[in-house]
């Protein structure tokens, strides 16, 4: 399982909130999409944004920062919302097996790299399929299933 866990700083945190609610508002920057999920905790819904990559027909959830709130939360509760706050979908998730993420996070990275660079250990879309495999077990990636 992952343990790293790389906690944005204040002005990432503001930067989120605001990006946040222009995907639950329906405005997607680069491809942003607001993720909702209850809390392992509280049985709150928790907000987020997060980038949904789409990869093969198929849809995933990375979380570059490692074993984030969200993460533990989406691992904790099975299930999610994605989208904006009239139009969102429900999606059962099943964590990736590091042995299945190299492909997925060489995609993301080709999307994503410039967002992300800071925080998946020095791998680029360009990192060779042992160098992914190695950065995976530290970075979790759900796969999508939509229920509705």
């Amino acid at each position: 399982m992952t343990t790293q866990y790389q906690q944005p700083h204040r002005v990432a945190q503001y930067a989120n909130t605001v990006i946040r609610w222009l995907a639950e508002s329906g405005v997607s920057i680069a491809g942003t999409r607001a993720l909702r999920v209850r809390g392992r905790k509280t049985g709150q819904p928790r907000s987020v944004v997060v980038n949904v990559l789409v990869a093969d027909g198929a849809e995933y959830l990375v979380s570059p920062r490692g074993n984030t709130q969200w993460a533990r939360n989406v691992r904790a509760a099975g299930v999610v919302e994605t989208g904006p706050r009239w139009r969102r979908r429900r999606a059962t998730v099943t964590e990736v097996a590091d042995d299945d993420k190299p492909e997925i996070l060489r995609s993301y990275l080709q999307r994503w790299f410039w967002q992300v660079k800071d925080y998946v250990g020095g791998v680029t879309p360009q990192s060779g399929t042992e160098e992914l495999r190695a950065a995976g077990t530290r970075i979790p990636v759900f796969a999508l299933a939509t229920t509705d």
